[in-house]
């Protein structure tokens, strides 16, 4: 039938396929919260037409930029940006040998900029392109951490006042080795490395902090914690079974990379549901996490397996096995990488939780349009592509050379000085 509607109204914005090519694959690095951002900008033979991804891999953002710089780039300029799936292969299997953080951060931020092209391209948000919504926002978690049980009250309470439902709650533990909270002074003073870290006096100590904050909070508020994968299997499940009583929500990354073969047992030793995942390096790592009943959350860094494309896939096994994605998202994620959490966060059935972040005021000047929770709540640009910008010129005001993130990742160390993880 004849519409009434003019003909342009349809008109596709950008020339026709066979007229767009990628003339520019690069790099850009800042740390405007001193932790190193990494994000790919691609730019096309139309003016005003390009993309961001997130490509942050904070320990070894030089690597990263160098791969983008010097290796992706000349394979990919000259390509039809609207192919992602093959240019991403192609990134993927051009190296021969595949796979690890650094090859993945780089293709995840080829990755996301070309699905930013494609939104500005068809003139609709990126969670549209998924299939739009299944939900109006992401629900988030925060973090409160302290030197005492009643510092992270104090500071959870704050967050519950401000409107979050679910609080991570994490404990200064003796010596320079505690995750998540301030250091305080070592306990240790005779011991080879003084200022060691104790997973005995951490199983202590944790018990204690969730019935402190379990009584002072409201009882619908949920509670998590990061075990930062520093136990043995059987050590996770013994705190498991101490911290049931308080309903965590989640224990979060109980073991090490080397031992998630026996995530299963410590799942069923105990209801307290279990997420993991945020080491994982490649998609099919997070794929037997999810297919082998290791995890009730899968907690994957989405650059680091890769970007949006890989993460579209796991989260939709994780729907099929009952199991509920929680992406990793803490200030080592750009705002970039944060948008993209949440278009898989609002298009997926799999969600069950966002670890949230507050960006400080200079993050949002570099990249113009970043996500502000409110009330606890995430929700997506509704402006094509990811709807946000980078001021490169903001940018280099923070170089990344001058952040500091290496010295913790380092990693600490027990009393008699082994090695443990960061």
């Amino acid at each position: 039938m004849p519409h009434d509607l003019p003909l342009d109204t349809f008109a596709n914005p950008w020339p026709p396929r066979e007229d767009i090519r990628i003339t520019s694959v690069r790099a850009i690095t800042t740390a405007p919260e001193g932790t190193a951002l990494v994000v790919v900008r691609i730019d096309t033979n139309v003016p005003g037409l390009y993309g961001l991804g997130c490509a942050t891999f904070t320990q070894r953002w030089k690597a990263v930029r160098t791969f983008v710089d010097e290796h992706l780039a000349r394979l990919l300029v000259g390509r039809y940006p609207g192919d992602i799936g093959d240019l991403t292969r192609l990134a993927a299997f051009s190296g021969y040998w595949r796979g690890g953080p650094v090859t993945n951060n780089a293709i995840s931020g080829v990755d996301q900029a070309l699905w930013d092209i494609a939104g500005k391209r068809a003139g609709m948000p990126v969670h549209e392109l998924l299939g739009g919504k299944v939900r109006a926002a992401a629900d988030t978690y925060i973090h409160a951490a302290g030197r005492t049980a009643a510092e992270v009250v104090e500071q959870a309470q704050g967050f519950v006042e401000a409107g979050w439902r679910h609080v991570r709650i994490q404990l200064s533990t003796p010596g320079g080795g505690g995750y998540g909270a301030p250091a305080v002074p070592t306990e240790y003073p005779d011991a080879p490395y003084p200022n060691g870290w104790s997973a005995r006096d951490y199983l202590r100590r944790v018990p204690g902090l969730f019935e402190a904050v379990r009584e002072a909070l409201p009882d619908r508020v949920e509670l998590l914690h990061d075990v930062h994968s520093r136990l043995t299997p059987k050590d996770a499940v013994w705190l498991a079974r101490a911290v049931e009583p308080f309903r965590p929500y989640f224990l979060e990354d109980v073991l090490p990379p080397e031992h998630w073969d026996r995530l299963p047992e410590v799942r069923a030793a105990s209801p307290v549901p279990i997420a993991v995942g945020e080491l994982t390096t490649s998609l099919p790592d997070a794929v037997r996490l999810v297919r082998d009943g290791g995890v009730d959350f899968i907690r994957s860094h989405v650059s680091d397996i890769g970007g949006l494309t890989p993460a579209r896939k796991l989260a939709d096994l994780a729907e099929l096995c009952g199991v509920k994605t929680a992406w990793h998202g803490p200030g080592d994620t750009s705002p970039i990488g944060a948008a993209a959490n949440v278009a898989l966060d609002v298009t997926s059935a799999a969600f069950g939780i966002q670890e949230g972040h507050l960006y400080n005021e200079a993050t949002h000047e570099v990249f113009p349009g970043t996500l502000r929770i409110q009330d606890g709540w995430l929700v997506p640009n509704d402006a094509p592509g990811w709807g946000i910008d980078v001021d490169e010129e903001a940018a280099a005001r923070f170089p990344a050379e001058l952040s500091g993130h290496d010295a913790w990742a380092a990693g600490v160390r027990r009393p008699d000085g082994a090695l443990e993880a960061p």
